[in-house]
C-alpha cells in the first residue's frame, strides 16, 4: 500500500447481500463499478478484480490469511 491508496472502512449490500457500495478511509462512498475502476487504477489498497464464473469483473479481497479484512466480513455503513 502506498500514502495515496485508500481503504475500504464499511460497506453497503442490497437485499440479496451483495455489496453494491464502498465507503473509503478518506470518508467518500464509492459504487460497486467506480469501486472496480479505482482498484484497477491503484487507488485502492487490498483488493484485486477477478473474473467470477457468471463472467463478470468482481472485487475481492486480496488472501492474507485474515478474514476479518475481507469484504463481506466489514461493517455496514
Amino acid at each position: 500500500m502506498t500514502e495515496q491508496q485508500l481503504q475500504v472502512t464499511a460497506v453497503r449490500k442490497n437485499g440479496d447481500g451483495d455489496i453494491v457500495e464502498l465507503q473509503l478511509s478518506n470518508g467518500q462512498s464509492v459504487d460497486y463499478k467506480t469501486a472496480q475502476q479505482m482498484v484497477r487504477g491503484g487507488q485502492i489498497a487490498g483488493l484485486n478484480v477477478f473474473t467470477g464464473r457468471d463472467g463478470e469483473p468482481h472485487l475481492r479481497s486480496n488472501a492474507d490469511g485474515d478474514p476479518s479484512n475481507n469484504l463481506d466480513n466489514l461493517p455496514e455503513f
